[in-house]
């Protein structure tokens, strides 16, 4: 996940407008290294007519990157992400180049393309996208210059954060050392929930400083099937889908208690407050966790990263034709937006054109 958690994109690109592929542009350019125009719409004409490639990087940055409205276009949201994704990966490179004297040899770029057909494969999963093909396969229909240039973006980036004071090796025997000192992350949780109107939140809230217990609050005031239960909703190990959700809901919250300032949940067109407790912590094995130790580290590594991909960005001299987009800053760092398009609104009718709004010269 190393290259799809780096490359962060900023995702509030319009999708509306489409960008034409046989427009002639200058393409992009970082600090003097890029993309002609004519390669870069090669590769989004790649992208337009090959459901593999689509599929698999729009998983890696969730944009619309289908066809656009008219013949030989691509949306819009897709030329600027796609943008996003190469000037990144130039950026990254070059520094690399220039801070190091890296150059991936053979080894090198072997590990990168089974590193990125594995992201590739886990980004399509994480979004629920269900692509036609694998993730190898996808590559191997990418333009030489597109898939190439993927691959060594993606050797760049393992590299970097091989460098970072701050990564933690993904070796079996850190993963260990760092559950061993975080064990209790790691606990299987058991949660009972209380969902409640609007209108008995305040009753709820008197109730609970009354000394209520979890139990007795959800059978009294929750709406939800649990309350029969006492609002018992299970148990999740680290190994579930649900997990990181459920750690964070009840991160602060002591054992058989619900946290006095609830969630928000809407839930046809209503909105609730939603109660999350923990009722009982057992301890879960490495074994068993493994697979969120993991995600947690890789996710560490990855915030350190993305600050040192800012400082690039920021340092970079970037260039983007406007046909494929404006560079500029966004919530998360220096991004390419999508080319916007004039509201229709703003065009008159012809009448309305044709009629002189100024005063008669007298």
């Amino acid at each position: 996940m190393v290259r799809r958690l780096i490359a962060l994109l900023v995702l509030s690109l319009a999708g509306a407008a489409a960008f034409g592929l046989s427009n002639a542009s200058s393409g992009i350019s970082v600090s003097g290294a890029g993309v002609t125009g004519s390669t870069f719409r090669s590769e989004l004409a790649a992208i337009a007519a090959t459901p593999t490639i689509e599929c698999y990087l729009t998983g890696l940055a969730p944009a619309n990157f289908t066809r656009g409205a008219g013949g030989a276009t691509l949306a819009a949201s897709g030329a600027a992400a796609w943008s996003n994704l190469r000037i990144e990966g130039i950026a990254i490179g070059q520094f690399v180049r220039r801070q190091w004297k890296y150059q991936p040899d053979a080894r090198a770029l072997a590990v990168a393309t089974s590193s990125l057909e594995g992201e590739m494969t886990q980004a399509a999963a994480a979004n629920q996208l269900n692509c036609p093909g694998t993730s190898a396969q996808a590559l191997a229909e990418m333009p030489a210059e597109m898939r190439n240039a993927e691959i060594e973006a993606q050797a760049a980036s393992l590299y970097l954060v091989s460098k970072l004071n701050s990564t933690i090796p993904l070796t079996t025997a850190s993963m260990r050392a760092y559950y061993a000192s975080h064990a209790s992350s790691y606990d299987t949780i058991c949660i009972s929930v209380a969902l409640v109107t609007p209108a008995q939140v305040a009753a709820f809230s008197n109730a609970q400083a009354s000394g209520k217990s979890v139990a007795a609050l959800a059978r009294q005031f929750s709406v939800d099937s649990s309350a029969k239960n006492g609002g018992a909703y299970g148990c999740f190990a680290p190994s579930s889908s649900s997990y990181a959700s459920v750690r964070a809901d009840v991160v602060t919250t002591a054992l058989n208690s619900f946290p006095t300032t609830p969630q928000s949940v809407v839930l046809s067109g209503t909105t609730y407050a939603l109660y999350v407790a923990p009722t009982k912590r057992t301890t879960t094995p490495f074994a068993q966790a493994a697979s969120m130790v993991l995600a947690d580290l890789r996710n560490a590594n990855a915030s350190s990263a993305n600050t040192v991909k800012e400082k690039i960005l920021y340092q970079a001299a970037v260039a983007v034709d406007p046909a494929f987009g404006r560079w500029g800053l966004g919530t998360n760092g220096p991004t390419v937006f999508a080319p916007a398009t004039p509201a229709a609104a703003d065009v008159k009718s012809a009448a309305a054109l044709s009629t002189a709004s100024a005063s008669t010269y007298k």
